[in-house]
Formats: C-alpha cells, structure tokens, sequence
C-alpha cells in the first residue's frame, strides 16, 4: 500500500448545540428564535446530485457557495445541512463533493471548501456524518478545496467504496493529488504511488487547476467487506484524463487508450457489464464549454468506442458534455447533459442502447420551431419566465444551459434529477421519452434555497423586497410563497443596491446590471413598494450598479455606479437627468438620512462625507478612528431620528466594530459593548420603548452571532444560536418595521433567513 500521511481529524464533534453561558455574560441565546426561509426557490447553481444506492428516495445535492441538503421525500423538500457552519469555517458552505455510503444509508461524507486562489484562507474538509447530516465531525485537510471554482461542476472527487465503505478516495486540486482514507474518514493520507498531481494549467487549459475531478469504482471487482480492486480516477489532464488501479489502489496508470484533447467532467461505471463511460468537454466550465463527446470503455475487452450524441467532430457540436448518468436497472440506458448550449437552450441525450444510438429533449421542427419531448410546469416557481415571453426559437422557461448534474434514481426509473430549472428540476415519468410520450418536468426547489442576496428592505406597512444576484430581486407578498415575477422594466441580472424613501415608503430605487456589459439600463424606480418598475436616464458609460439612495420624501436620488472612477452622481425627479456630485469620491457607498430629504451621507476609505444639498455638494466629516477601508463597511441612517447614523465594519487590519453618531455623521463614538460588528439594521421598537430595535452581526462578549438590542446598544442578547449560523456573515441585515422581534438577514449563500421570537411576537 502506498505511504499514508494522517491527517488527524478535529476532535470536536461538529454537532450544532448551544453552548453553556459563562458566568457573568448574557446567555448564548437569551432569546431564543425561530429561524426559517423566505420561499423563493433555487436561484442559485448546485453543482452535484448524489442518490443514495442504500436507501430508497434519499439523496443530496451540493451547491456553490449555499451548503449541502438531503432530500426529503415524505414532505417534497430539500433539508439543509451545514447551517451550523460558523464565521471561522464560512468556507464549509461551498461543497466540492459528496459521497453517499453504497451499503449503509445513514453514512454520508462532504468535501468542503470554497476557493483554492486564496480567497478562503483556510484549508478545506472532509465532512462525515452517521446520521444522515444532522451532525458532523471534520477531518482538516492540508490543502484548499474550491467548491465556488471554476470546475465545480465536475465530479464527484470523492467516493466511498462500494465493497467496504471504511475506504475512500478523495481526488484534490491544484497539484495535491489523490487521497485515500482507510477508516471511514477519520484520517487522509496522500496516495504517493498515483504518477499524476493534476497541477498543471497546459494540459487542464486554464490558470485555476481542479486537478483530480472525479473517482468510480467498479463494484463488480470486489466483495462486501473487501476492497473494490478496479477504481478510475478522471484527471484534468487533457494528454491523461483517466486512469485506473485493478489492485485495489496499491498501484495506478494511465488507462491505455483513453481519448485525448478534452477534459473528463464526469465518469460513471456500468458494473454489470463492466463499463466506464465519461463526458469530456474543452473547458472546466460550469459556464463555458464549445465542443466535447462521450465515450465507453470496455474493461472485458480493453476497447474504447466513442459514442457521443453529436462528435466534437461535427459542425453541429458547438457544447461539450458533463452530466452523465446511467439507469442501474436498466443496463445500456445513458443520459447527458450539454455543457455549456446557451442558444435556444441545454439539451439532454438519451439512448438505451450502451450509446449506439440516441434521442434527444428536443428537436428542430421546421426553424426557428422545435419540437419537445417534455412540458416544463413552472407553477410552484412562477418567477421562473425571468420575466420573459417564449420568442422561438428561446422558449420559456428553459430547462437550463449548463448540465454538470444529472441523475437517475437507483431506485425508479422513472424519476430524474438535473439541475436545470431555477436550481433543480426532475420528473417522475422519464421512461415515457422512450415510448414517444411526454416527460413532465418540474422545478424540485422546494427548501432549497441558495440565493446570493445583495440587499434588502421592509418598508413599513409595504412588503419586503431583495435585491439578488443573477436573478434580479424579488417583491415578497408572502414569506411562504415564491414570488410571481422578477423585477421587469427594466430586467437586471444582479441588483447592486436597493433603497426606499422612508418617508414615502411606495417609492423604491434600485441600481444594478445585465450580464450583458452592453445592457442600456442600470437604475430603476417603483412608485408601489417595488410591485412594477420603470427607468429613467442614466449618465453615459455607466455599466455597473454601485450604491444607491433615495431621499426621506423620494423627491431626488444619489448614485455612485459601480464602475471604477465613475462619479457620484444626483436627481431630482426620477433619474431624468443625473449631475455630477462635488465633494466626494467615486465609488463611495451613499445612503440617505431617514427624516431631512436634503442630506445624504457617503462613505469613502475612512472619511464620512455628508451633503445638506439634496447631494449635489458633500463635505468631509472630520471624524477620526473609522475603518480605513470601504470593505466590509455597512452604515445606515434610523428612521425618525433625524442624523442618527450607525456605522459597523472594517477588518483585523484596521478599525473593526461599531459606531453610531447623532450629529449627521460630525462625530462618531465606538459602540463599547460591542467588539466587532460586520451589519447592523433597525425594527420596530421594543413595547414601552420608542427607539427602534437593533440588530447586529456582531461579536459581543467574546461571541459571534446575531444579537438584538432594545436599548440602543448599550446591553445585547444573541438571537441565533449554534445550529443557526448560516457561514457566518450576514451581506445583508435588516429588522422588520412592524413587527418587533423579527429580523431578515441572509446566510452565506443561503437565500433570505427571517427569525421570529420562538414564543410570539412580543
């Protein structure tokens, strides 16, 4: 056996409960809440599907940056698992691989971590659970993983033996390599008998390195209790993209004849007929990828067949290939995925007949019309349109463009999951296709929700409204029901910034982009609490959202576009004709006071500015002790108190806590209760007090979370707990103006999270 380096695991069971208070200090959870989602479903890009091969209708998917869930199949819903991953570990909530234990369906593993390029300072994990997900221990690993790379749709990089799942393997990026682990997880060791590291950018096409992407064993090769003896690993490796152990890992080569010139996104074995068949692409993706096939290897006779729906040799090949699955009860039966077909939409491939020949979910019929083998129900996801009519040949909704995941119940035949839709779309009729029926497809986002939030407002008496990444943003007309639309007139893919006039709450701005660098639109106003929308001019050159601010009455507006060195710029009116503010820097963070129309306020690097003008002219404050930098710095000026500013932010290297001024920002004294403060937000008043309630993410005490005050900041009590940590930093924190006790804040990654007081609304 190859030489094993232990890593020994945490020793701490990472099992969510709360802590004892220490004496003398506020108890952990001194109030203690009910924590839920607001419903939107999906929005986010999960990167894996995984059945359980134990268990029937158990499974789990893995996403980017929102964590990893477990399918419940008695309620429809998708259950979260990592919402204990705290500020330390915010890392965990990407996940680059999961593996299901084939023979015991309570074991379950997770590969953990968000970026190898040093955004994420600390070294990824192997997660393991014996019950499913509800606690976790960790197994530290001496490397970085990158469940938010580029790539991250390839896989799985880790997998259990399905003979003996006390072994695992686990295929690393940039240039470590592959591990194994011989006691259930507990412990990894580098492999050092595999010849290749995957770490080199010439052969794998790009700078960021996934390295080994994916591991399958052919379980026919062993018996239960004994090691499996043939295992593939697929490398990103376009000279070497795959290769093989036949004695149970002790020694590794390239499999002789495997393709070359394209990279191997996933790798599926048949082990009753002793096949591997892989789905290879020109690029890492998720989101790019021109030409790709899918091949069978046959490990009786050592022979490859190319047997892709449309060869990369073909004009009519313009997308790779990367979701792969197979049927386990019905052997030559294959699915794939494009990856990537952005015009008119992805399409899935079928055969029953090991790939000889294939269908496919939709043909030409006569351009620009096509024919469909399956109706896409949007109903529980009604937003889904993207606020966008079918002009064929782009027929809404879409089944999705980049198809990494895909896979067939091991247990029905009849029920896919792919992650199309608005996250993950399935059906429950799949062998209808083969008999020229039609599939029903549906969003199966129910309890999933992974959506990156950018901001956030509850004007009072109106509903909520998100401002989200890649799908706009939201008004919320209920908290329990996906929204009917996404924001229209104009239609951003991620809105930067979003305020309202709090004083005239119906009248709502926003500032944000199109992923086309070309869109024309980048600022939109409402006059009905963000129901409809319209936009006026905007200053040229302008191609990104930046920070934006309505007045207390909603008479004028102040901008700062995102776009470097572009000015900050005002209104009067709704965005007919923007000038030029003075006094300020570009790229400042603007907001507005909450009860004067006339004074704005701009943060800059450490300077407070303050304009008395309707923010035509800005003055610097000559406050001292701010942090020196704008990252991480959130400030926001207290409906009906006129210049009460609360600022929290900055970071280890320079000012980090929390401030407050009641003179517009001319001076400012640091919060002493509080010692660090990442947001801060306001809600109504607790009974008998006229203050607003105060929410902070924050550190008090010596401990980190969501902590409420209703005596303006001078005592606090933490409002999560252990279980409910949600990566650590809220982006995004407000309180609910009419109802005292509610808060709205995002996890990472992790949609919209609303906390009402366990016992009622006091």
């Amino acid at each position: 056996m190859a030489a094993m380096l232990s890593v020994p695991a945490t020793a701490a069971v990472w099992a969510p409960r709360a802590a004892a208070a220490a004496p003398g200090r506020h108890p952990s959870t001194a109030d203690p809440y009910t924590f839920r989602n607001v419903t939107i479903g999906g929005t986010g890009f999960v990167t894996g599907i995984v059945f359980s091969q134990a268990q029937k209708g158990l499974a789990y998917t893995r996403t980017d940056v929102g964590g990893m869930y477990r399918w419940n199949a008695a309620t429809g819903t998708w259950q979260p698992l990592l919402d204990w991953v705290d500020w330390d570990h915010w890392g965990y909530m990407g996940v680059a691989g999961i593996a299901a234990s084939p023979s015991d369906p309570a074991r379950v593993w997770a590969a953990v971590g968000m970026y190898t390029n040093g955004v994420d300072p600390d070294n990824g994990a192997v997660l393991r659970s014996c019950d499913k997900g509800a606690t976790w221990q960790a197994a530290v690993l001496p490397f970085t993983l990158g469940g938010n790379m580029n790539g991250r749709g390839m896989g799985e990089r880790i997998a259990a033996d399905p003979n003996n799942d006390r072994v695992l393997y686990l295929g690393a990026p940039t240039g470590h390599g592959l591990w194994r682990s011989t006691d259930g997880g507990e412990t990894w060791g580098q492999v050092t008998a595999f010849p290749n590291t995957g770490d080199d950018p010439k052969t794998s096409g790009t700078t960021e390195d996934p390295g080994l992407v994916w591991v399958a064993f052919d379980k026919s090769t062993g018996r239960p209790g004994r090691t499996t003896k043939t295992i593939y690993v697929g490398v990103a490796d376009r000279d070497d993209p795959v290769y093989r152990s036949t004695d149970g890992g002790t020694t590794w080569a390239p499999l002789p004849g495997a393709p070359t010139g394209y990279l191997p996104h996933r790798g599926v074995v048949d082990p009753d007929n002793h096949l591997l068949y892989i789905a290879t692409s020109d690029d890492i993706g998720p989101f790019g990828g021109g030409k790709g096939d899918v091949w069978k290897f046959d490990a009786t006779t050592g022979e490859w067949a190319q047997i892709s729906p449309i060869p990369s040799s073909s004009g009519d090949d313009y997308f790779g290939y990367s979701g792969l699955t197979i049927d386990r009860h019905q052997p030559g039966t294959i699915m794939v995925g494009t990856q990537v077909s952005w015009w008119p939409d992805g399409i899935i491939f079928r055969s029953t007949d090991f790939g000889a020949t294939w269908t496919r979910s939709w043909d030409w019929d006569g351009y620009p019309n096509r024919k469909l083998r399956y109706d896409f129900d949007i109903t529980s996801t009604p937003w889904y349109t993207m606020g966008t009519r079918s002009e064929p040949p782009i027929l809404v909704p879409k089944i999705g463009q980049a198809l990494s995941a895909m896979e067939i119940d091991p247990f029905d035949s009849d029920h896919l999951l792919f992650n199309g839709g608005p996250g993950i779309a399935g059906t429950g009729n799949l062998t209808a296709w083969d008999t020229g029926g039609t599939i029903e497809i549906t969003p199966v986002v129910a309890g999933l929700e992974e959506g990156a939030v950018q901001g956030l407002i509850k004007p009072p008496g109106g509903a909520l409204v998100s401002a989200m990444g890649d799908v706009g943003g939201f008004r919320h007309d209920s908290l329990t029901a996906a929204p009917k639309t996404v924001f229209t007139s104009p239609i951003f893919s991620t809105t930067t910034s979003i305020d309202y006039a709090e004083l005239n709450p119906r009248t709502v701005v926003r500032a944000g982009y199109l992923n086309d660098p070309g869109g024309t639109s980048h600022a939109a106003f409402s006059t009905d609490g963000g129901a409809t929308w319209f936009q006026g001019a905007e200053p040229s050159g302008v191609t990104s959202g930046g920070t934006i601010a309505a007045a207390a009455d909603g008479s004028r507006f102040v901008w700062a576009p995102g776009d470097s060195g572009r000015p900050v710029v005002h209104a009067t009116g709704f965005g007919t004709s923007w000038t030029d503010a003075t006094g300020v820097p570009a790229n400042a963070i603007v907001a507005s006071d909450r009860v004067n129309p006339l004074t704005f306020y701009a943060y800059s690097n450490g300077t407070f500015y303050v304009s008395t003008d309707g923010g035509a002219g800005f003055t610097a404050s000559a406050a001292a002790g701010l942090p020196a930098t704008n990252w991480g710095v959130r400030f926001k000026a207290v409906p009906g108190h006129e210049g009460d500013i609360w600022l929290a932010g900055g970071a280890s290297w320079t000012s980090y806590g929390l401030w407050r001024s009641t003179d517009s920002g001319a001076t400012f004294t640091q919060v002493s209760s509080v010692q660090q403060a990442d947001n801060i937000g306001f809600g109504k008043a607790a009974p008998g007090r006229s203050y607003p309630a105060l929410y902070a993410a924050a550190t008090v005490h010596g401990r980190r979370g969501l902590f409420r005050s209703d005596d303006t900041g001078k005592s606090w009590v933490r409002v999560n707990d252990d279980r409910h940590q949600y990566g650590g930093l809220p982006e995004v924190l407000t309180g609910d103006p009419d109802t005292y006790g509610r808060v709205y804040f995002t996890g990472y990654g992790r949609g919209i999270i609303y906390g009402d007081p366990a016992g009622g609304h006091h």
